[in-house]
């Protein structure tokens, strides 16, 4: 489908640097958008919304004297994804803190997206909204979004437990819109495979964790690094929404999930185990199958942006690992 013009001539591979908690800082996301990638982060990520203005402030700034400086370059557009769920306090305040950054691209999550519709179309922004199944996916259509985001089965955080072949088919047999597809996501074969699906973009989070530039803790990137699919777990029991988690990271706080509430985390029990959720109790997605280094952004880009060259032109058997 047709790319929103906020993203035609602005990649140099189709992918969105998704937006990760306690790891999107402003250093992750001016590194992708000026490797070719859009950059996001979560708004609350920066505490509190003051500075939040001052991030806002400093990436546009940024990006522009790249470009600037750069006028052959791609550089992609930065984004925010707010999350739009009533409980959450900041949402109006950095809501209007978006719009008056004018903030070219936003996504939503946990929440109905209608008011940042209204409020970003008023300054001609973009929005997408993250999706777990069908059913949100059509009320998000129906609010106005740009864009919908499959957060499928095998991404980190909050993901879905339906597989992400099957979300993005069926999704796009009623959503004729620009699709995003993420759910261990990893290299430039995996992002033509999502095209070739029906989406119009990957969404790539684990993989940009384990980054020189990622925020995360040098121990959490290393997780990743050293973790294999067997040392996730995918459970309601931390956040009482199912997302996955590093297992290393849960048990040297001496953490069993089975022992805790089902669906009603007791975040008194966590601290009790001197640990707080995301801050010390890592999450990643499936995409730990496939990470074996920490490399600069603009170097992984550079590798993704050739394999996708290659997937793009070459048959499958060529994505055999020599």
């Amino acid at each position: 489908m047709p790319l929103p013009a906020l993203f035609q001539q602005a990649l140099r591979v189709p992918v969105i640097g998704s937006p990760m908690f306690l790891v999107s800082f402003p250093p992750l996301v001016k590194a992708l958008c000026k490797a070719g990638v859009v950059g996001t982060f979560p708004h609350v990520n920066a505490r509190p919304s003051e500075q939040l203005d001052e991030w806002l402030a400093d990436i546009a700034a940024e990006l522009a004297a790249y470009r600037a400086a750069h006028p052959g370059a791609v550089v992609a557009p930065h984004g925010v994804n707010l999350v739009v769920h009533k409980s959450n306090p900041r949402y109006e305040c950095d809501l209007d803190i978006v719009a008056r950054h004018r903030v070219p691209f936003v996504i939503t999550c946990l929440g109905h997206p209608g008011r940042v519709v209204d409020a970003v179309h008023g300054y001609g922004g973009t929005v997408f909204c993250d999706v777990t199944g069908a059913e949100h996916a059509r009320k998000c259509i129906d609010a106005g979004v740009d864009g919908l985001i499959c957060v499928g089965g095998g991404a980190g955080g909050h993901a879905s437990a339906q597989s992400s072949f099957s979300l993005v088919r069926e999704i796009r047999r009623f959503w004729p819109g620009c699709l995003v597809l993420g759910g261990a996501i990893n290299d430039g074969w995996q992002v033509r495979a999502a095209e070739v699906l029906g989406a119009d973009l990957a969404y790539v989070g684990t993989r940009f964790l384990a980054t020189q530039e990622s925020n995360a803790q040098p121990d959490y990137k290393q997780m990743v690094v050293d973790a294999t699919v067997a040392d996730l777990v995918y459970t309601d029991r931390l956040s009482g929404v199912y997302a996955n988690f590093l297992r290393p990271s849960l048990q040297r706080h001496g953490i069993d999930v089975s022992q805790l509430p089902p669906k009603r985390p007791d975040m008194s029990t966590l601290a009790d185990h001197g640990a707080k959720l995301w801050k010390d109790l890592w999450s990643a997605g499936h995409g730990v199958a496939t990470i074996a280094d920490i490399p600069r952004v603009a170097t992984l880009v550079d590798r993704m942006v050739d394999e996708y060259a290659q997937a793009c032109t070459l048959p499958p058997s060529a994505a055999i690992a020599p």
